[in-house]
């Protein structure tokens, strides 16, 4: 088996920004496709972004042991993460990165133990938070006020990732993310 890192965080946190930019530095990692009962937004794509089900494929699978792990976000709303996808990763001898959200993220850290890095983005506050998931457009603003709500539990979760990175400004995230992955893969 091999190694994998883990990226959580509040919905409106930047990590799938910082995700994608590690993906340049490492040419080793690749993304797992999480697979979600929910709609597409925007431009996403089955088989890219997401792999999309319908909430009765998704408890199918659920049924059939296909997950390594899954959690119901919001009712009929799943996500998880297919064991074809972290064997097909694993396989070709590559490094795993996860951008999932933060039940997630504890569950692969739980279960796959020192083989991960689970690292927690932080958004600089909750205000800022929302105005990143209003800024966004995709979502309604009762979607927004259920996001922030999450929030808040999630916050208080950080603790129990391996290192907690605070996003107030790009850079200086994307740095210190480099510098913490770095270290865990000489490990």
């Amino acid at each position: 088996m091999g190694k994998l890192v883990i990226f959580s965080a509040p919905s409106g946190s930047g990590k799938t920004t910082i995700v994608k930019e590690l993906l340049k530095k490492f040419p080793q990692f690749e993304f797992s496709i999480s697979a979600t009962s929910r709609a597409p937004r925007g431009s996403e794509k089955n088989g890219v972004d997401y792999f999309f089900l319908s909430a009765d494929e998704f408890r199918e699978a659920i049924a059939q042991d296909r997950f390594v792990e899954w959690e119901e976000v919001y009712t009929d709303m799943y996500y998880g993460t297919l064991r074809s996808e972290v064997e097909r990763i694993w396989n070709k001898g590559n490094v795993i990165i996860f951008d999932v959200d933060v039940m997630g993220g504890l569950n692969l850290k739980r279960i796959f133990g020192e083989q991960a890095c689970a690292i927690f983005i932080m958004p600089p506050s909750i205000e800022a938070l929302r105005e990143r998931l209003i800024g966004r457009g995709t979502d309604s603003p009762e979607k927004i006020e259920q996001r922030v709500a999450k929030a808040d539990f999630e916050l208080a979760k950080a603790p129990e990732f391996d290192h907690v990175v605070v996003n107030d400004d790009l850079e200086e995230a994307i740095r210190e993310t480099t510098e913490i992955i770095s270290d865990f893969l000489k490990k």
